[in-house]
């Protein structure tokens, strides 16, 4: 009995017994009202829980349950929330293409840690939206019994890091069972064994998230340890983690019997789906190449990773010790299976993000610059093709906004603009109403929400100094400017994943000048930063003990103040309550960045760095836009933009801010938060996150796999005998010209070009040869549009013309080409003649990644 833990749970009131329903959906973690009911069963408690409906209900006092079940305002609330939550639930998901989501992490919410960040929480949202929009999807990871850390940081600013473990009692999942009762569990063959992972389902409104954990009896204990910790471990243990995921995962829905039509592999680590389904394929008779022709075009993979270093890559000999047996049930040579995860670059290691572009054939960043940064970075993928052609497209990243937009300003809302808002988030026009709201109501609910973050940053504080055995005298001084019945010191917010490539301390370079601009006199500044340094990630702890030294020193005391142990409920607070949103990254490396997205759609004004979702998201006149310093040299980079920061808050933030009227209201400012709203909300929330990927990836990859498999997967195996044969043939495969169209062509004039084709024995009509011209001058935007506008946009400035192949060879028996046509506008062009293999089967058509150019 020594040390043994007795818990003594509460008799629910037969009046509040659907709570426990309440708490088991995580419709609650969007939806605050809900919230609301168990913070008000004890509000200590709920802090105590970090928020966990579950972990409350548990640990209640008795006296506590009975006499909310006796008030009735209470039941009214609660009545309320069945009826909304019902409601909800009674419009069940649509008939449309079955997506199976699988991804490493996800935040729903702080009291379900299986997050770490911007990944976890991207996911999250996006789990959410496919629920508000009725999308027929469902999602799988792991369950971990750690998740990520717990952080505290001392007084020499040294983290440390403290790692919970989980009761998934406490947590907002079920086992998965059987019709006969039995827990649904799936076996992987891992290392020469069997390795059992059990199923649970998470329920987020109408989605089901299945979950899997190798916390078994049947296991090992180094097989229990798998899902232990998120991202914990060595290098064995992380492949292992992906195997559960991966093939662990797609077994999990085949075992619960669902059948998606397209796998969204979000980022690498589920790459190992696609092994799984191969061995589906192969396991039907399909020849090796048709069956991953079969499998890719069922797959979606979205990378979230601007460096090559930040891919998950494995030593081949690890990969071959982990799926010895795997790879013999494939029936393939061991070089064949690491070579579907080989790069150019690297090719000792398996690199899963060289998996997933071999076995998917729907790819895409998740920003327009970072849809450009992947194409280059993957380009050898595609080694004949510019990268800014290659199958590498982008989906710009959003939130959801009923998550992160604070529940006053949906109150504002609902009387300002009606309570259908939120059905007409993808509607800019509706947005331009909030121009008409006066801007004095508008003001007043913008501090209000800012107070209730100020109070939640003293409570912080508090608890903090408490903990620490800090005087009170000390918190006094240091929350002295944090005063919630005066919410009119302009305070910004810093608060992200403490990497060296978002530059934390960036305006600390100019200490003076920072001093000056903080300590003005009648213009007070607040700087609130969090932030978590990966234990393994020593520069990044670095920069977090220069931040906690400076924040102690005299002159910022107060002024510069760092909140520990950063997470969903912080982020909430903070997005929400802060005048000004600081992001400076190191550009291009911020692939999208979403915290700036939250506060834009809380009225506050991003300071940032034009990278990411900001480069596309500025508008002049809804925040401030910090083009990056074109120079090679680090230093002089970061100091030429903490110049840039710091000119812009002196001369425009601060004066802006601080310029009242009579009433005490800053109109300028007022306008430039209502112009944030307008602009960000429509354009970067989830829901339209989720139509871009329903149309522009989802809805592409389900129809070209019905295609591929139809007739016994007769399409399959064409594609996968033409590839073969075209590759044999291309390395002979030339262009010659032999005529163009000149330097000068009027108006009205046909454009005329000959070309001859050497096609070493493939025919003319397994080739495209195509006049592309790209318009220099007027200047064209020639990036590409995003993936959701394939075949709905053109280019701007870019246009291209097949040339028809005509019976005539030229002497060495060449097939010869031809161009008549009228161009279709006027300009400077850089013109070109290409030629690259053409079926109609293919998913992209640069997708062999072979072209040649005259």
């Amino acid at each position: 009995m020594r040390n043994s833990l007795l818990e003594i749970t509460p008799i629910v009131p037969g009046s509040l017994a659907r709570l426990s329903e309440l708490a088991a959906n995580l419709f609650f973690s969007w939806h605050r009202p809900i919230r609301a009911l168990f913070e008000d069963l004890d509000p200590e408690l709920w802090k105590q829980t970090n928020g966990n409906p579950r972990l409350v209900l548990r640990c209640l006092n008795q006296r506590s349950l009975e006499s909310h079940a006796a008030d009735e305002s209470y039941l009214a609330r609660y009545h309320k929330a069945l009826q909304t939550l019902d409601a909800y639930l009674r419009l069940a998901a649509g008939e449309g293409t079955l997506v199976a989501y699988f991804c490493a992490e996800y935040g729903f919410h702080e009291s379900f840690p299986i997050y770490s960040g911007g990944l976890g929480v991207l996911a999250g949202d996006y789990c959410k939206a496919a629920s508000d929009e009725r999308a027929n999807f469902v999602a799988v990871g792991l369950l971990y019994e750690q998740g990520y850390f717990t952080q505290t940081v001392d007084t020499d600013g040294v983290q440390h890091a403290e790692y919970l473990e989980h009761d998934p009692r406490d947590l907002p999942v079920e086992p998965v069972r059987t019709p006969d009762g039995d827990w649904v569990k799936v076996s992987v063959r891992v290392a020469a064994r069997d390795v059992v992972a059990r199923v649970w389902k998470a329920q987020v409104g109408r989605v089901p998230v299945y979950l899997l954990d190798t916390n078994c009896a049947e296991n090992a204990p180094s097989d229990r340890d798998i899902t232990h910790r998120l991202y914990g471990g060595d290098e064995s243990t992380r492949v292992r983690q992906e195997m559960i995921l991966g093939i662990g995962g797609v077994r999990a829905l085949r075992a619960v019997g669902v059948q998606p039509a397209v796998w969204h592999l979000n980022e690498g680590h589920a790459a190992f789906l696609i092994l799984e389904l191969l061995r589906e394929h192969l396991g039907q008779g399909l020849p090796f190449n048709a069956a991953l022709e079969a499998v890719a075009a069922e797959c979606v993979f979205t990378t979230h990773t601007p460096v090559a270093a930040g891919h998950d890559a494995f030593g081949l000999e690890l990969i071959v010790q982990h799926f010895e047996g795997f790879i013999r049930e494939l029936g393939i040579p061991a070089e064949r299976f690491l070579e579907l995860a080989r790069a150019p670059s690297a090719p000792g290691l398996f690199n899963m993000t060289r998996l997933a572009l071999n076995g998917t054939r729907h790819v895409n960043g998740v920003s327009r610059i970072h849809g450009a940064v992947s194409a280059r970075l993957c380009a050898d993928q595609w080694p004949e093709v510019r990268p800014e052609d290659n199958p590498v497209g982008f989906v710009t990243n959003g939130v959801h906004v009923p998550t992160f937009l604070h529940q006053r300003w949906m109150e504002f809302f609902d009387r300002e603009l009606g309570a259908d808002w939120r059905e007409r988030l993808r509607d800019p026009q509706f947005w331009r109403a909030l121009e008409q709201v006066p801007d004095e109501r508008y003001w007043a609910t913008s501090q209000d929400v800012k107070s209730r973050m100020l109070v939640n940053v003293r409570e912080r504080l508090q608890r903090e100094y408490e903990r620490k055995g800090g005087s009170p005298a000390q918190l006094r001084h240091i929350t002295r400017l944090l005063d919630p019945q005066r919410p009119d010191v302009l305070t910004l917010g810093f608060a992200r994943r403490f990497a060296t490539y978002k530059r934390a301390t960036l305006l600390l370079r100019d200490r003076a000048r920072l001093a000056r601009l903080i300590n003005g006199a009648g213009r007070p500044v607040v700087l609130l930063f969090a932030g978590k340094a990966h234990p393994a990630d020593e520069p990044g702890k670095q920069v977090l003990r220069e931040l906690r030294q400076l924040m102690m020193s005299q002159e910022f005391l107060g002024r510069v103040i760092f909140l520990e142990d950063y997470d969903l409920q912080l982020a909430r607070s903070l997005v929400s309550g802060v005048d000004v949103w600081l992001n400076n990254p190191i550009a291009p490396l911020e692939a999208s960045g979403t915290s700036g997205i939250k506060a834009a759609i809380n009225g506050r004004l991003n300071v940032s760095i034009l990278d990411g979702w900001w480069a596309e998201g500025w508008a002049q006149d809804n925040g401030w836009g910090i083009p990056p310093a074109n120079v090679q040299d680090p230093e002089r980079r970061d100091a030429l933009e903490a110049e840039l920061i710091l000119g812009t808050l002196a001369e425009e933030v601060l004066p802006l801010y601080y310029d009242r009227d009579d009433t005490g209201c800053p109109r300028d400012w007022v306008k430039r938060s209502k112009r944030a709203m307008m602009t960000v909300i429509p354009r970067f929330n989830m829901r339209r996150v989720l139509f871009d990927y329903t149309r522009g990836l989802y809805a592409p990859a389900a129809s070209q796999y019905r295609r591929l498999a139809a007739d016994g997967f007769t399409g399959a195996r064409t594609l996968a005998d033409w590839k073969q044969r075209v590759r044999a043939a291309w390395p002979k495969v030339s262009l010659k010209l032999l005529s163009d169209a000149g330097r000068d062509l009027p108006r009205g004039e046909r454009l005329r070009v000959r070309v001859a084709a050497a096609l070493n024995g493939l025919a003319p009509a397994d080739v495209q040869v195509e006049f592309a011209a790209r318009r220099l001058l007027p200047v064209a935007d020639l990036s590409p549009p995003p993936l959701s506008s394939y075949g709905q946009e053109p280019y701007d400035g870019l246009w291209q013309a097949a040339l028809a192949a005509t019976d005539e060879q030229d002497a060495d028996g060449a097939v010869v080409f031809a161009l008549d046509v009228e161009p279709p506008q006027c300009g400077q062009f850089r013109t070109e003649v290409r030629i690259y293999p053409r079926h109609e089967l293919l998913s992209h058509p640069f997708e062999l990644g072979l072209m040649k150019w005259l």
